[in-house]
């Protein structure tokens, strides 16, 4: 897989192609993504997605949110494993906004030769959203490429949507994020230095820095698979103020304590794949029924790691 971040010097011909935001390549775009991955391979043309960067409604003021599921490079490397040949992570700026339909279709069509187009039913492209499907047909006639319209993957009566997936973290139910996206949601920071009170305590903790886009699930306490040099270990993370030490703390902190692991990861990569969540962030009266409650979340850790695959 190719990643492209503009259009500049990208020349290619005939592609089967979707556009969108694709934030957090969930069920719904795994769907039309595969069909575009099958169709091109049969075609024998190569397969493309088209994102922006940004997310559109943020930078038109439609959401105040500005959190991801997944960050543009990591939306990329999923979608290269789905077999997608190039990706295009495109600016998206209030100019970009301005362009119609018919303007930015050429602007793909001379660049891309695009060939066949997949989108869902509620797609629109262009100023105002004017390019809807019905109007982008007609400038398939025009440009010389076909449209296919996916229809919506539905969990029960709801249709698998990335806001719907950022509700459920945001109330702390990965399980149901997990079922909307298809796979555990995962996040990745660099292990940084904390004030080391884990360690004092003989239960020490990897403080990740986890990039300020990306959305986390609500404060708390989960089990979770964690990734780091390779191997998956499982662990025990808790998000939040740390209210048993901190006082005013701005922003909620990432810290996992990984089972059965005893090694310097600081300026690792460590990422976590949240499994469950085992319940609220706490204020203890002492160190010691911290330490108490640590030690039963490990035990309860460690009976849903062993039945989770």
């Amino acid at each position: 897989m190719q990643h492209y971040r503009s259009l500049s010097g990208v020349t290619l011909d005939n592609v089967w192609m979707t556009i969108g935001s694709f934030d957090g390549v969930h069920r719904g775009h795994q769907e039309i993504v595969r069909r575009v991955v099958s169709g091109a391979t049969q075609a024998g043309v190569p397969s493309v997605v088209f994102t922006f960067y940004p997310h559109p409604a943020v930078v038109l003021g439609k959401r105040q949110d500005p959190l991801l599921l997944t960050p543009p490079d990591v939306k990329a490397d999923l979608l290269g494993e789905m077999g997608v040949d190039y990706v295009v992570t495109y600016p998206f700026t209030v100019e970009t906004s301005m362009h119609t339909a018919e303007e930015f279709i050429n602007l793909l069509h001379e660049h891309l030769g695009m060939q066949r187009l997949l989108v869902g039913e509620d797609f629109a492209l262009g100023r105002g959203r004017e390019g809807d499907v019905v109007r982008l047909e007609e400038l398939g006639r025009k440009v010389g490429y076909t449209l296919e319209v996916v229809t919506p993957v539905r969990n029960g009566d709801i249709i698998v949507s990335s806001s719907q997936i950022r509700k459920h973290l945001f109330e702390g139910d990965v399980a149901q994020a997990e079922g909307l996206l298809g796979r555990r949601y995962k996040i990745s920071g660099e292990v940084v230095h904390g004030d080391a009170r884990g360690k004092l305590i003989g239960i020490p903790t990897a403080n990740l820095d986890v990039p300020n886009e990306q959305a986390i699930p609500k404060t708390g306490v989960y089990v979770c698979r964690a990734y780091v040099g390779g191997k998956c270990y499982g662990a025990v993370a808790n998000i939040g103020f740390r209210p048993t030490f901190d006082n005013g703390t701005a922003a909620p902190r990432v810290e996992a304590h990984i089972l059965d692991f005893d090694e310097d990861l600081y300026d690792s990569i460590l990422s976590l794949e949240f499994i469950r969540r085992l319940r609220n962030e706490m204020r203890f009266s002492s160190v010691q029924s911290l330490i108490e409650q640590i030690q039963a979340d490990i035990s309860s850790a460690r009976s849903i790691l062993d039945t989770s695959e």
